[in-house]
Parts: structure tokens; sequence; C-alpha cells
């Protein structure tokens, strides 16, 4: 069935209707947007869909003035006592408490505003700091221009290292892959292609022909058609539905509140039963009723809210120590209440990035040979730091060669590519040519069901031995149970240049060189502070990689009952709006 062509909604959506772009091919969506990619669009284009979408931001809180905030910390039902305590003592003529309960009062209200502006203060140098600018081509020119003044039918142009400034259907990629861990929680990067994907649901992690705003492009180039920006995003609709919990008071203001309305209720009655027996006993009204209003502004505990904020206080100054900004008091607190914490695994009970765990030498191999062929069919390369760069796949074998004591930049000097056969899904390998002395290298990289049948022989130490393809097989199955990624490196020596040859041809005959299993690492940093709490064991997860998760918790200390809580579908942004509505925060 044809979905062409795609509709442009108007009105009040003021935006695309984007839920299916991934099902329109790139040429349709373009003829929709009115615009031609090679193109882009033309400067009165963007003039109008700027007036028309606004700016591609995510929204953003109305700013509470200085008079709302003070109210804000005015509200508590103890800081209410006070004040109606306050105007009690001026009733009766007792000015200095009067005076005194004021002055608690506004340093209560002071010492959280202070902190609140400081941590907004704070939060507006990061958010200039992260200021972003996306390269477009707009009237048959490319250009840099900041990701806020992207409109609908923008042609963008993507490489690696890039964040992706909104919601991209892709329609030209070269070797495309892109982080997605920030939607899906998953460290491996999506490769990404342009076609049209077939009728039916697809979860957001598998519209391969679509980029969301937020991620990152970890190696290739794509340009892709703006489809949504702002809160039209992926990204837009978790912040919406984070933004739509509203606020809740928290345990601390509860129990305090509860508090003063139980301690209000006593003194309330014990001064009435003082008020009624003294006059019955024919004391004068007006001193019965002085009498009881005294009794009751004394019992009341003025410095209490002035106590419970300043430790609050401090309990914000010792998480900034450890780089945690608190914007609200009350939340310092709230932490300390959490019964159950739901952590994302990626990047907190494991680093955000992959690293090689396992290395297999079916044939008794050498380790030289293995890391040698690792850094020659590798894109990842280092940046101005020396730190290395490229798909976290890519990155780590980089790095455990070079722990293994490979010079990387020595061995690409050596053996310069000549020529790339590259990585597609439907091979699942990448081949990369070189130099080689007198002859031609070629090095093969890729999945152990695909590239190992394709061997002929082991690499032996110095020799070369026939492969027991099946055995191989058995082996990086076993390390594929233990949840680690399986790669299967080999190689083929050429006497001719091979370069014009397809690479069906020149994937024949391999030498196996090994097998490399690689895994996200349990994070290091706060490790003591993790182990000390007891961890619960619930694995809330997709069926997309079941090993892998499994054992990444395993790793990171969970040793408990596992439970499938959710299906393939995206579990962050489902469970979003009721994280958002915890009073952590």
């Amino acid at each position: 069935m044809s979905h062409d062509p795609v509709a442009i909604v108007t009105g009040s959506d003021r935006g695309l209707l984007t839920d299916d772009a991934h099902l329109h091919s790139a040429e349709a969506l373009a003829a929709s947007l009115e615009v031609d990619p090679q193109f882009g669009l033309t400067s009165e284009q963007v003039m109008q869909r700027q007036g028309r979408y606004g700016e591609n931001r995510l929204p953003e809180a109305v700013p509470r003035s200085w008079a709302r905030r003070l109210l804000e910390q005015l509200r508590d039902f103890m800081v209410l006592v006070l004040i109606a305590a306050a105007l009690l003592s001026g009733f009766i003529g007792d000015f200095a408490d009067t005076i005194a309960i004021a002055v608690i009062v506004l340093l209560n209200a002071a010492v959280g505003l202070t902190q609140e502006w400081r941590a907004e203060r704070a939060l507006d140098a990061l958010k200039r700091l992260a200021a972003a600018h996306a390269t477009v081509r707009r009237n048959g020119c490319a250009q840099a221009i900041d990701t806020a003044d992207l409109v609908p039918g923008d042609v963008v142009l993507l490489e690696a290292g890039n964040l992706v400034p909104a919601d991209l259907r892709l329609h030209r990629t070269a070797q495309l892959r892109v982080d997605e861990s920030m939607l899906t929680g998953e460290s491996v990067s999506v490769e990404k292609h342009n076609a049209r994907l077939p009728e039916g649901q697809h979860p957001t992690g598998d519209r391969l022909n679509m980029a969301f705003k937020g991620t990152l492009v970890s190696h290739g180039r794509g340009e892709g058609l703006v489809v949504a920006t702002g809160p039209r995003t992926e990204l837009g609709r978790i912040a919406g539905l984070l933004r739509d919990t509203g606020a809740r008071r928290t345990p601390l203001q509860l129990r305090l509140a509860d508090f003063g309305m139980r301690l209000s209720l006593i003194v309330l009655c014990i001064c009435g039963l003082l008020f009624g027996i003294g006059v019955l006993n024919g004391e004068p009204l007006l001193l019965m009723a002085l009498t009881a209003i005294s009794l009751a502004v004394a019992a009341i505990p003025e410095a209490l809210p002035a106590i419970v904020t300043v430790l609050l206080a401090l309990g914000a100054r010792r998480m900034v120590k450890v780089n945690a900004l608190v914007r609200r008091l009350p939340s310092v607190e709230t932490l300390g209440s959490v019964s159950v914490i739901c952590s994302d695994k990626t990047g907190t009970l494991t680093q955000n990035r992959m690293q090689v765990q396992v290395v297999e030498f079916p044939g008794g191999g050498t380790p030289q040979a293995l890391w040698n062929a690792a850094v020659l069919c590798n894109d990842a390369a280092p940046d101005a730091g020396g730190a290395w760069v490229g798909d976290p796949t890519e990155t780590a074998l980089v790095e455990a060669a070079q722990a293994g004591g490979t010079d990387a930049q020595a061995v690409r000097r050596a053996q310069p590519r000549l020529h790339e056969w590259p990585f597609d899904a439907g091979r699942k390998r990448m081949s990369t040519l070189h130099r080689d002395g007198q002859g031609w290298l070629v090095v093969v990289k890729g999945a152990p069901e695909t590239l190992v049948p394709r061997c002929t022989r082991v690499a032996a130490g110095q020799q070369e031995d026939p492969l027991d393809v099946a055995q191989a097989l058995a082996a990086a199955g076993a390390m594929a149970e233990q949840g680690l990624r399986v790669l299967a490196l080999a190689r083929r020596v050429c006497t001719q240049d091979p370069s014009g040859q397809s690479s069906e041809l020149v994937e024949t005959d391999l030498v196996l060189l090994g097998l490399v299993g690689l895994a996200v690492p349990a994070a290091t940093r706060g490790e003591g502070r993790r182990r000390r709490l007891p961890l619960g064991g619930h694995h809330a997860r997709d069926d997309h990689r079941r090993p892998s998760g499994d054992r990444a918790c395993h790793r990171a200390g969970s040793r408990h009952r596992r439970d499938r809580l959710d299906g393939p579908d995206g579990v962050a942004t489902r469970c979003a709006g009721r994280l958002g509505a915890a009073t952590v925060g």
C-alpha cells in the first residue's frame, strides 16, 4: 500500500504529520515539504516557516517573578502558622515577638530564594555552554546556523561527532551510525539507511531511516530532512510527559504540614480549654482572651522552619561538592526518603562505552596479528587530545590494541589503506585493502556467523592450519551466551590488486585471526556508594538483547532474580511520565 503523498498539518498543530514519516519515501516527503534536497529551502521559505512553527527549542516553564517565588517560600503550613502567630502577637501588643517571628520567616524565605537563584544561574550557564549549531543546505549552499533556527523542510548535513539537532528523515547515508543511548539505553551505535520502512508499527529504536534530536552521530555521514522540531520531536514528547506531571509535595513537606496541623489543633484545644475554665471561674473575657492568645504564640516553635531550611541548605552545599545541583531545597531530604531507585543501566550502572572483555584464538594465533587487523579495519581516529573517537565498538578495538602494546598510528602508517568495502547490514562485514610489502593485504571484520564460513584456514602461530568452522562458531556462540558482542577478524594476502573486485569475491578464502568479545563495562565512578545500596535485581529491559542486558546488570552487582517489565517498545519513553511524577528533583 502506498503512503504517498505525505500530508502537511496546519492550524493549531503547528507541525508536520511525522508519526509515519519513516513509512514514506524520502522523495515523496521532500515533495510534500516543497524542498529540493540538493538546493535546500530558500530564505523566503525559512522566514515563513519560522513564523509558522516557531523556534526549534524544547518548551521551558514560564519564568516566575520574584514575588511569586517569595509567596511559594511562604506557603508551607508551618510558615503560615508562624505568620498567624506574628499577627496574634501584634494584636496583643507584643511587638518584640512579632518582629522576631517576622525576621525568622523572612530569613527562612531568603535562604530558599538564594539557593534557587544560585542553582538556576548555574543551569543557565550550562545551557549557554551547550548552545549548538547545525550545518544545513539553504539557497544551494551549506551554512552553519543555530539549531534554534531550524524549520521543517531544512536539509541537515551530518557527520561523525554531530549532535542531531531535530528529528530527521534521512535521505542520504554513507556508513552512518548513530548513538541513540540517550533514547534507548543501548550504547551500541545503530546503523542507519534511507530506505522506506514497510507498513506496520515501528518503535522508535527500530526506525532506522530516522535520526532523532539529541542523539549523537558516531560514524559516517548523512543528510536528512527536518520533519519535527522543538516539542514535536521524540525528545520533546518525553519532556512534555515530564512537564505535565505537575508538582508534588515532598515527604518532608507533608510531614511538616501534618505536624503543624496536629500542633495547631492541640494548641487550639488547650487554649480554648484554658479560656473556658477562666471564664467559668469569673475571670474577665478580655484577660482570658489575651492569655489564651499568648499561650498559643508561645507554643508555636518559631525556629523550626528556619532550622529545617538551614539543614537542607547544608545538604545542598554537600551535593554541590559532588557536582549535583539542587534547585529546590526540599529535594535534598527527598532523596533520603527514596526506597527504590530505578537507574538507567547505560552510563550509570555501566559506562557508556564498549570495552574488549575476551579474545579467543581458535587456532592458537598470535595477538599481534589480531590487533594489527583490528587497527587497520577500523575507522576510529584520534582527536586533538589523543583520545580515540568514532563508533564505540571500533574505538574499543583500538584501545584494546594499544593496551596490548600495538602502536595504532605506526601500524596504519606502515600499511596505509588503499580501498574499502564498507560495512552493510546485509553481509554484516567490513573489509579494507592495505599495501603489505610487495603484495596486498585484505582485512575483514564482521559478525562470526557471516565471516567464519568464508574462512578456510586459521592462524596458528607463524603458520596456518585448516579451520574447523563448526568449532569456531561454537566458540563464538559461547562468548555470545556470556552477553558479549562478538566480532571475528580475518585476513587474506593477495598477489594482485583486488580493489576492482566486489566484496563477494574479495571476502573468500580467508584466514581467521581470532574472535573478540566486547561488552559495556560496569561503572567505576561511585562504585563504593553503589555497593552500599541493596540491589533488588529487577531488570527492566527490552527483548532485543537479553543476554547482554542480564550480564551487564550482573557485572554491575545485581545477583537476584530479573523480571521482564516491558517489551521491545520504548521503556524509557513510556515510563517517563511515572518517573516525572516522583518527588525527587
